[in-house]
């Protein structure tokens, strides 16, 4: 199991009993109330013994009532929103690009999930921030906005596994380790997809948070303070980012915190100016260059477009990568009746079908494997949060100690420096 240390964050259940912060959410769950989709990709990439293996902890998510999922649609919807219209402007709604669409029809802000973060800052009047996406948005979002304001999961069940894969114990063994062999000037960087624990380490040694939007511009920043980047918790957009920014492959290594100085041999360790740490999206990783291959075949003019989080190989076939905002973005600006073949959740590919019916576009991966965690979050807990939330009740908070906060709000402000 992760140990815990003091001054990480709790999430708060709607008993009111604290969890402790390193317990974190994951996609693997002890009788889960809500069927899993038809495909998990947790267990079509053989992501749950690495889970595991890491001493990620499922978290229990209270019960609620089988009449919240039995419950007719539309009665549903209508219900949500009069619940919705009666919270008014004390309530602000954050809808993920991977959201369902009878999930993120609620929302106020779409967005992916430093986006949706900043923009929920800009909502200081709300009291509550209900933020559909998984555990480590909303510890952002708890991070960035107002002292008073609460932020709430709809269902403490939406982690996010790449995130499990890398704790705050074993990313601070590592870097004693590295330590222990004289190695100086590294600069550890975190992606946004972790935890805060990883963004206040980040905050107190010298480092940063990325997104995938600027995760080259941080390289650059880093590597104007250090010799050498530690990089969690994706290796992908770590090795990808570093395949732009030119570093050689044999000066890109992985370490696995199972294995004796990381997996590599002290000579490579010094050698190295990327260190990435074994982790992975489950979902990124199921999209191979064996599927843009047939996708070209069926489709000779088709473009491809991948998020970052996909192996090099997949990066490398496409003809453009980049964070969700950049997908969407490439693709709303395409001629109508161009195609397009993309690499990322399969609930942002159908949405951007339907909104643009003049282009063909589809996702890489035939079949329909929606990001397991993200479809934990169900309008039935929506109904559950907000009548609780209109009889003055809170359930399902997050929230981030304040040594944890502010020392994440470190990197974070870093971070936003970075031109």
């Amino acid at each position: 199991m992760v140990s815990t240390l003091p001054d990480q964050s709790t999430t708060e259940t709607n008993s009111g009993q604290a969890i402790p912060f390193g317990q974190s959410l994951t996609s693997w769950f002890i009788e889960p109330q809500l069927n899993p989709a038809s495909c998990v990709p947790e267990e079509t990439v053989g992501a749950y013994p690495t889970l595991k293996a890491y001493g990620a902890q499922p978290l229990r998510q209270q019960k609620i009532d089988k009449t919240y999922f039995k419950m007719d649609t539309d009665e549903r919807v209508a219900r949500i929103r009069d619940l919705r219209a009666q919270l008014g402007e004390r309530m602000v709604v954050l809808g993920h690009h991977y959201q369902r669409d009878d999930v993120i029809q609620f929302a106020d802000f779409r967005g992916d999930s430093y986006k949706l973060s900043q923009q929920a800052a800009t909502r200081r009047d709300a009291e509550v921030i209900l933020f559909c996406g998984v555990h480590f948005m909303a510890e952002t979002a708890d991070i960035l906005s107002g002292a008073e304001q609460k932020v709430i999961l709809p269902n403490l069940e939406a982690g996010c596994s790449m995130a499990d894969m890398a704790n705050i114990r074993d990313v601070e063994s590592c870097w004693s380790a590295l330590g222990s062999l004289g190695i100086d000037g590294v600069v550890p960087v975190t992606y946004m997809n972790s935890t805060a624990a990883l963004k206040a380490f980040c905050g107190r040694n010298g480092g940063i948070v990325c997104t995938s939007s600027n995760a080259s511009r941080v390289f650059d920043w880093s590597f104007e303070r250090g010799e050498r980047i530690l990089f969690f918790p994706d290796e992908h957009l770590g090795r990808n980012t570093g395949n732009v920014k030119g570093i050689p492959a044999e000066r890109m290594i992985v370490w696995d915190p199972f294995l004796p100085m990381g997996g590599n041999s002290e000579e490579a360790i010094k050698n190295a100016q990327l260190i990435l740490w074994k982790g992975y999206c489950s979902v990124h990783a199921r999209f191979t260059t064996e599927q843009i291959a047939q996708a070209r075949t069926a489709f000779p003019d088709l473009q491809v477009i991948v998020h970052p989080e996909c192996r090099a190989e997949v990066v490398n076939a496409s003809d453009f990568n980049g964070s969700t905002e950049r997908i969407i973005d490439v693709i709303t600006g395409a001629p109508e009746g161009t195609s397009w073949a993309v690499g990322t959740e399969i609930n942002l590919v159908n949405r951007l079908q339907k909104q643009m019916p003049g282009k063909t576009i589809f996702c890489l991966d035939p079949v329909i494997c929606p990001c397991s965690t993200m479809y934990r979050v169900h309008p039935a807990y929506l109904l559950w949060t907000m009548e609780h939330l209109v009889a003055g009740d809170i359930v399902n908070q997050i929230t981030v100690d304040g040594d944890t906060r502010n020392d994440a709000m470190v990197a974070l402000n870093r971070m936003l420096a970075v031109p």
